[in-house]
């Protein structure tokens, strides 16, 4: 167990682990069975990589929509008068012609060997409107930066609209280790094999490891759970080792 400190200006960002909403941006809530829709949320890699950070919640009454005109940012809102905190006001700023800023005021004290990267929430790969705040990957050393002052935000193609509302999830936060020089070497001949083994092992077995959990969507996609049991029994073998 990671424990991730933080304090913040604006409470109402409430950090909290992201959560794959159903019925919400990750689908409906229908079963896996024949002829139902697929969703989202019926990938457990994709579930596993939107659940993996912590998830920013908009802090303000009034919607935000960001679009650009003229090759410009336009930031279209509502955010009543200065209150006198000392803060920027409004906390959103155009960044250029391609980008604008929000002043997130949020510290977030991790591990030191760990470090935090700024990224779009999933639910940016969900969206049917496309309209979806796209937050910029930056990593962040806060073991010895106390705040994170700031985030840049990315804006839509001319004409759309990215839409910033009351209580919905706007960006996410990832908690990574830093950064490490990486080398990338070709397998050894027998490395391969054994991982060639392990592959085929696994074809062979899907048949049986998803009989009773495979089923056909309404667009006539094959969906089955050997990936989803895999990983469970890797989840349970990991915890029985660290007890």
């Amino acid at each position: 167990m990671t424990t991730i400190r933080y304090r913040l200006f604006e409470p109402r960002l409430q950090p909290r682990r992201t959560r794959a909403q159903v019925p919400g941006w990750a689908g409906e809530k229908v079963p896996r069975r024949d002829g139902e829709h697929e969703y989202p949320w019926h990938c457990m890699p994709f579930v596993e990589a939107a659940q993996g950070g912590i998830e920013l919640l908009y802090p303000y009454d009034n919607e935000l929509r960001v679009t650009r005109r003229a090759g410009q940012v336009v930031l279209e809102g509502d955010f009543g008068p200065d209150p006198g905190t000392g803060v920027l006001w409004p906390p959103f700023r155009t960044f250029g012609e391609l980008y604008y800023t929000y002043q997130l005021l949020l510290d977030l004290r991790v591990p030191d060997d760990m470090a935090v990267r700024t990224e779009p929430h999933p639910r940016v790969f969900t969206s049917i409107e496309d309209d979806v705040p796209v937050a910029v990957p930056a990593l962040l050393r806060t073991a010895w930066w106390p705040m994170i002052s700031f985030v840049v935000f990315k804006a839509p193609p001319e004409g759309r609209f990215h839409v910033f509302r009351p209580g919905e999830p706007f960006m996410q936060m990832l908690i990574v280790p830093l950064p490490r020089e990486i080398e990338l070497a070709v397998m050894a001949p027998d490395e391969a094999a054994e991982r060639e083994l392990q592959g085929r092992r696994i074809h062979a077995s899907r048949a049986t490891l998803g009989q009773d959990s495979t089923w056909l969507s309404a667009t006539k996609t094959v969906f089955d759970g050997t990936y989803r049991r895999l990983l469970g029994a890797a989840t349970a073998k990991q915890r029985n080792a660290e007890r």
